[in-house]
């Protein structure tokens, strides 16, 4: 069943959707096939990141309510995210104290967007008590910074979750790249500024390159970025084409652009 035609089965009451979502949502998180052993998807991958498969991430509806956890592989299946299943997420942005943002280049060894250019660090929290807690975003903020350490090796001495500027969220689906028919992304977004000088040593296993441009070198590479055989993350596309610059020109002012309240859908 698609997202819109369950949505087309349930018009009715705001509780009555959600009951109705939570249902669905949850039938699929308990039916889910054992990691990596009857559908074999996942023999072929990289042993570590088939491990990080087993994470559970946080199961949401479409306001961004928890209505449960499935694991990260569940979440990332295209034949799941085709029924409706959507989950929580961050896609931070690092900048240095000349205002240059901190890209990444995804490992080769990631089972999702392999080798795609993204944004500093993006990546979900996780089904446990802190980074469930949802004042003031502090579950994804602290998700944020053990995501920093784990992939780039910014220690956490160097950013602290206070450090974050949580901006807004952002919705958006995608199938994965390079095409494989397997794998998505289907995410409510939390974009996560923060501005600072840091040391980074990172982890090849997550990250294959990174580097530091400014805006005008981020257009110039996003510009060639076909030509030169180079793959885009979509979330980045999308963040880029419609808010980035706006808020990267606001570095010292960012709580104009603050926005709690929305839930932006990309296309």
């Amino acid at each position: 069943m698609t997202r819109v035609n369950f949505l087309k089965r349930f018009p009715l009451s705001k509780t009555s959707l959600h009951q109705a979502l939570r249902r669905n949502v949850m039938t699929m998180a308990s039916s889910q096939i054992p990691l990596g052993v009857s559908d074999g998807i996942l023999k072929d991958c990289d042993v570590t990141q088939v491990q990080l498969m087993k994470e559970e991430c946080i199961l949401i509806d479409e306001n961004d309510k928890q209505i449960g956890s499935a694991s990260k592989k569940h979440c990332h299946l295209l034949e799941n995210i085709n029924k409706g299943l959507l989950h929580r997420a961050f896609s931070v942005f690092l900048f240095n104290q000349q205002g240059q943002l901190l890209l990444q280049q995804r490992s080769d060894a990631k089972i999702t967007f392999p080798d795609n250019f993204t944004n500093t660090c993006c990546s979900h929290p996780l089904n446990t008590d802190p980074e469930l807690e949802e004042v003031n975003a502090i579950g994804v903020r602290r998700a944020a910074q053990r995501k920093l350490n784990h992939e780039l090796g910014i220690s956490t001495e160097q950013v602290s979750v206070d450090d974050f500027k949580y901006l807004t969220r952002i919705q958006y689906m995608a199938g994965n790249q390079p095409e494989d028919g397997i794998w998505g992304e289907s995410e409510i977004d939390y974009i996560l500024f923060i501005q600072k000088d840091v040391d980074v040593k990172i982890n090849t296993n997550e990250v294959k390159s990174y580097r530091y441009v400014s805006q005008d070198q981020l257009r110039d590479f996003l510009a060639t970025s076909d030509s030169k055989g180079h793959l885009i993350t979509p979330w980045f596309r999308l963040i880029t084409d419609k808010f980035l610059y706006k808020w990267w020109s606001k570095l010292d002012h960012l709580e104009s652009e603050m926005d709690h309240k929305t839930i932006y859908k990309l296309s």
